[in-house]
């Protein structure tokens, strides 16, 4: 009887016939996993089995050409703009899964359907390499940048067995000696000798020139809009306001009234804040107010001047005059008219304005003030 010493896995693979002693394959083989198998069988009379024999067994497994050649590494080459007819590009090599015998031998070519294309050749070398070679005066990235190549493999054994690789060529800009200087995607778009730096200083400049239009505009808008102010937006009031505290009484000299009853010594410089004035407009001489003008016909008469007076100002202003008007029984109680001296002023009339100044009366009158007859 025949059986196997199983010793390991790889004794799976194979089975012996018991009686014959034939062996075969139990699963399938792969060259390129596995070349070659080692195991035992061993032999032992029907009649004694105690009778054995052993011998071990060396498999080796042929090798089918099952797998295409391709290119050895994904190649990305590079052509320059100013590359000449013949110039070779890339230099290409094939590999092969199958463990190649000696001697074997790799053909490249372009595919029929190329063959007729200007731009790229495949010279053979027949040494297992082969060239890619330009057959154009010039390449123009502005046209085309990229350019795909297809290369046919074959291999030597049998059967014969080939594949279809293709080669990426990138079109870039390059030195007069060949030296590449830039395959960028952007550069495609920059004039010739522009560097990046440059094209970067440039947008910089312009975004600068864009920033100070839009402050000028911005400030022309808000100048205009300031200076073409509405009435309705324009709701100042022009107050003349006199912050004299004087001296007192003895004081003739701290507050001029006739700067109220005369506006004309304020409004000689007035000029519009609301706009630019074209010309320097000078207002016409108002007469001083007399002493004795009633207020409503001084009024009335400020009233018209102002309404014919084409450069008075577009909003209301507010006048204050101090002026009390004819017809007070007292005259006028403000000390601004009272006499140097006491000595020289009358209290007579107070006694004529009945019991309510009848303490007045008795203070300032020509009879002495009496203390206690004040209640």
């Amino acid at each position: 009887r025949y059986f196997m010493d199983w010793k390991n896995d790889v004794d799976s693979y194979f089975t012996i016939d018991a009686t014959e002693g034939t062996i075969a394959t139990n699963e399938l083989l792969d060259r390129e996993s596995t070349a070659q198998y080692n195991f035992s069988i061993i032999a032992s009379k029907v009649s004694n089995p105690l009778l054995t024999s052993k011998v071990n067994v060396i498999i080796n497994v042929l090798d089918v050409n099952e797998f295409p050649p391709e290119i050895s590494v994904p190649y990305e080459t590079s052509v320059c703009e100013n590359a000449k007819p013949g110039q070779v590009i890339q230099t290409i090599t094939a590999a092969d899964k199958d463990l190649s015998p000696a001697g074997q031998r790799f053909s490249f070519k372009l595919p029929s359907e190329a063959s007729n294309k200007p731009n790229f050749t495949v010279h053979d070398y027949r040494n297992n390499t082969a060239g890619i070679e330009t057959r154009r005066n010039g390449y123009s990235r502005r046209q085309q940048e990229l350019y795909f190549l297809p290369v046919v493999i074959e291999d030597s054994s049998y059967p014969v067995q080939s594949s279809t690789n293709t080669l990426t060529i990138r079109v870039c800009r390059c030195d007069s000696d060949g030296t590449i200087q830039s395959c960028n995607v952007e550069a495609i778009f920059l004039p010739v000798g522009l560097s990046t730096g440059a094209l970067i200083a440039i947008l910089l400049c312009i975004v600068i020139l864009l920033v100070i239009v839009v402050l000028y505009v911005a400030l022309r808008r808000q100048k205009k809009k300031d200076t073409l102010m509405t009435s309705k937006e324009d709701i100042r009031d022009n107050v003349i306001h006199y912050d004299d505290e004087g001296g007192g009484e003895e004081d003739t000299q701290a507050f001029d009234i006739g700067a109220l009853r005369n506006p004309k010594a304020i409004e000689d410089n007035k000029i519009r804040r609301d706009i630019k004035p074209d010309t320097l407009r000078f207002t016409r001489h108002r007469p001083a107010a007399e002493d004795n003008t009633d207020i409503r016909d001084f009024i009335n008469q400020r009233l018209q001047e102002n309404d014919v007076d084409p450069s008075a100002p577009p909003y209301d202003s507010l006048a204050t005059y101090a002026y009390e008007g004819n017809g007070s029984v007292a005259e006028s109680l403000s000390s601004i008219d009272s006499l140097t001296t006491e000595a020289d002023q009358d209290y007579d009339y107070l006694s004529d304005w009945g019991p309510r100044f009848k303490i007045l009366a008795d203070m300032f009158g020509e009879e002495s003030y009496n203390p206690d007859k004040v209640t």
